[in-house]
């Protein structure tokens, strides 16, 4: 089942599209776009359809910004606020469900990090987490994924944002050929995903 709706935020009214299984939901995923793209981002949306297949339920959050139809992205604090907010109103919509793992792709991801504690997250789902600026190592983000949650990382070798490390919560995994979009192949990196939430419990066989 598929819905759409807005739930009200600090920032301007965020939009939800959620999508949910056919039985009861094993997790609750809650997804973020990136910058100055949209949750129809191609690896979103085959995350989206592996996972709800999968019995978990998948809300994908367009920011304020995005829905008032600016793609300059507003300032992190502002997407940080948007985003607890909202994850507020999820987790009221889905008490009954017995996890909640949030993520996103690139400065989604980053959002879900920074938000992680805060919201109750069970866990992380990075996609293209953007390490640091193209071409600008020295400005690492690195610090954003040690959440202590466990936290799935998934970015291609060619990403120019660069690949993170690996750590005791952190697993990351490096997708050949795939640049930041991670376009090449998104049926392939949604079953990395889902297969890394079935090994957790969150998701059926």
């Amino acid at each position: 089942m598929r819905d759409a709706d807005e739930i009200g935020t600090p920032r301007g009214p965020a939009r939800v599209d959620t999508d949910l299984p056919a039985g009861p939901a094993t997790a609750l995923l809650v997804l973020g776009h990136g910058a100055g793209g949209d949750v129809d981002a191609p690896d979103l949306s085959a995350l989206r359809d592996v996972a709800v297949a999968a019995g978990l339920a998948v809300a994908r959050v367009t920011q304020p910004y995005r829905v008032a139809g600016r793609r300059a992205p507003a300032p992190a604090g502002h997407l940080d606020e948007a985003w607890t907010a909202v994850l507020a109103e999820l987790r009221r919509r889905h008490r009954a469900v017995p996890a909640l793992v949030v993520g996103g792709r690139s400065s989604g991801a980053r959002v879900a990090c920074r938000t992680a504690i805060a919201v109750g997250a069970d866990a992380v789902v990075a996609l293209a987490f953007p390490l640091h600026p193209p071409g600008r190592p020295e400005r690492s983000r690195a610090a954003e994924l040690a959440t202590g949650l466990p936290t799935l990382v998934v970015n291609g070798d060619r990403d120019p944002f660069g690949v993170p490390g690996a750590s005791s919560s952190v697993r990351v995994v490096v997708r050949p050929g795939e640049r930041h979009d991670l376009a090449g192949d998104p049926a392939g990196t949604a079953v990395v995903v889902v297969d890394w939430l079935r090994g957790r419990g969150w998701a059926s066989p």
